[in-house]
């Protein structure tokens, strides 16, 4: 029995001795630290069962707890709450607990209860951008958030690697390329098929001036365009696989996916399944032609099928056109049901996706339950914001993207001068400080996104996230090191089970939030919410740090209490770095 549930019962028994009231639960919350107290129980919300003064019934049940409970040792009643004072021991075994269970705070992984999230999902017509980073850092760190919450996890993405947008850059170097490849250019491929991509939007904006200049309407130029319709019988020749437009589309993508590689490496992400568009695009209508028999599609004169979703509150969504090809939705039914055949045991599918594709889910979703697959309703759209620098807003086509290797590099070059700057690293070799840079450049970069509720938008400054004070990712780093000095200090045994005959609050403090951690990470997988993960981690340091400003500990005053509190130390780096590694970031040992 856990402590609320150990409370909750002496509650219930208090109300029923002292009142002749049956009572089926309490509300416990955690007492503000402004006031003494471990635990406090609401008493208003026993005011529907119990009439009288809250501060009455509070003092009247809590003169009985501590009568009848070995646990409570004290209480205090402020207004309708009582703040009940736990007794030490309950903290010193329940630490030991805590300080011998490895992984502490994760569960076992359920084979048998798999979740797929997918993110990245990339255009192979350009680099990862900034709105990709924060893409890939969410999915990733909750997909290893729900891992650490007891489930079974596959990372994927489909590539979105054909359209009109991928025969641009495809079209751009063959015209204006002469030949050049990622080894003659010395880039990345991705970065080179961008540049294409740019260059085709160039040079379409020169013919649509000169259209137009010809006295052509703009709308009209737009169509007419030699670029674009050269793209266009580009396209169609793709899907009627024409050799030499198939092998110019295989060799330039693979050029992105190399590239795409070298950025996955950096960024720390990873994938256990790959699907790709021009593998997808047909699925999803043999589902039409299924939903149109059991009336869940409907056709109109001209022959395209629509889904009525007006008694959902939304609107008629095409699935299929009248000329019989597919359309998104059509592709991403296909996709989804074709997943759970590839992973059977797969029952729910966590989509990182801007919030700019709401509407497109809620529809998605819906038709999925409307064809009759059970595992729909444990479908999650994880919707988040748009990441904005202080110069403003990107755009691809116009090359005015923030590039991901490049801002990754700038976070290692302002770690490296700020840390040049406080003096920090005497004695490193020049290997180690690189290395050092880097943990504290991805760190500030990776925390900074993901400590921030998926769901708002960002305002990135790269310089305030590197800050080695607040709540930044390097000054949870610097806590996490400063332990690692104290432990290389120890000259004892730390395995040694040890009674301190004291508990100091900040010890007290500390042990509650440990506590906590199981619980943060059940929620976080819950809520899909790396924030939450985020947010306890400078929780935790916060009262470390109090605790290490207010106590001493390698010269505390006995050899227990000394011990006791290099363990909680120890405890602390331990969640630390377990919680930033659901987080994807590093801790350095010395720093």
């Amino acid at each position: 029995m856990d402590l609320k549930e150990q409370l909750q019962t002496a509650v219930i028994k208090a109300v029923k001795d002292l009142y002749n009231t049956e009572i089926d639960s309490v509300d416990f919350q955690e007492t503000r630290k402004d006031f003494e107290g471990d635990i406090t129980l609401v008493v208003f919300s026993l005011l529907r069962h119990i009439k009288g003064n809250p501060v009455e019934i509070g003092t009247k049940i809590g003169e009985y707890i501590k009568e009848n409970e070995d646990l409570i040792t004290d209480f205090n009643v402020v207004k309708g709450f009582l703040n009940l004072v736990i007794d030490k021991n309950y903290f010193i075994n329940n630490f030991q607990n805590i300080y011998t269970t490895p992984d502490f705070g994760k569960q076992p992984i359920n084979e048998k209860d798999a979740v797929m999230v997918e993110y990245s999902s990339p255009n192979t017509n350009k680099p990862l951008h900034l709105g990709h980073i924060r893409n890939n850092l969410l999915g990733y760190a909750v997909a290893e958030i729900i891992k650490a919450s007891g489930k079974k996890v596959y990372k994927t993405q489909i590539i979105n690697d054909r359209g009109i947008h991928i025969c641009k850059s495809m079209l751009a170097w063959k015209e204006f390329g002469n030949k050049e490849t990622p080894e003659s250019t010395n880039l990345k491929g991705d970065k080179l098929v961008g540049n294409y991509y740019v260059k085709f939007d160039q040079e379409y904006k020169k013919e649509i001036a000169r259209l137009t200049a010809e006295g052509m309407a703009e709308s009209e130029a737009k169509k007419q365009a030699p670029l674009m319709l050269k793209a266009q019988e580009m396209l169609q020749k793709w899907e009627a696989g024409d050799p030499e437009t198939v092998a110019l589309w295989k060799k330039m993508n693979q050029w992105v996916y190399n590239g795409f590689d070298i950025t996955y490496k950096e960024m720390g992400v990873d994938f256990d399944a790959l699907y790709y568009e021009s593998q997808t695009y047909l699925l999803g209508k043999e589902f039409i032609e299924q939903g149109l028999k059991k009336g869940v599609f409907f056709k109109k004169e001209d022959g395209s099928v629509w889904c009525d979703l007006t008694d959902e509150g939304l609107d008629e969504k095409l699935v299929l056109r009248s000329d019989g090809t597919a359309v998104y939705i059509t592709q991403d039914i296909g996709t989804a049901i074709q997943r759970i055949k590839d992973y059977p045991d797969v029952n729910s599918i966590v989509y990182t996706v801007g919030n700019e594709q709401d509407y497109h889910f809620k529809v998605l979703f819906l038709i999925l339950k409307k064809l009759g697959f059970d595992w729909a309703k444990n479908l999650y759209h994880l919707s988040y914001g748009m990441v904005d620098l202080p110069e403003g807003k990107m755009k691809s086509r116009e090359g005015t993207v923030v590039d991901a290797d490049d801002l990754m590099q700038q976070m290692t070059d302002t770690a490296r001068e700020i840390s040049q700057e406080l003096g920090k690293l005497e004695g490193y070799t020049n290997e180690e400080k690189e290395k050092l840079y880097k943990i504290i450049g991805m760190g500030a970069l990776k925390y900074f996104i993901l400590k921030v509720d998926p769901k708002k938008r960002i305002l990135f400054d790269p310089k305030e996230s590197i800050e080695f004070n607040g709540n930044t990712g390097p000054f949870i780093q610097y806590t996490y090191a400063r332990i690692q000095s104290i432990l290389r200090s120890a000259d004892f045994d730390l395995n040694q089970k040890v009674i301190p005959t004291e508990l100091h609050p900040k010890e007290r403090d500390l042990i509650k939030q440990l506590q906590n951690f199981p619980e943060v990470i059940q929620q976080a997988a819950k809520n899909y919410s790396p924030a939450l993960i985020a947010n306890y981690t400078y929780d935790l340091v916060k009262d470390y740090n109090s605790f290490y400003q207010s106590v001493s500990i390698l010269n505390a005053k006995d050899t227990d209490t000394k011990i006791f509190r290099t363990q909680l130390s120890k405890k602390v780096a331990d969640t630390i770095k377990t919680a930033f590694g659901l987080l994807g970031i590093q801790v350095p040992e010395r720093m």
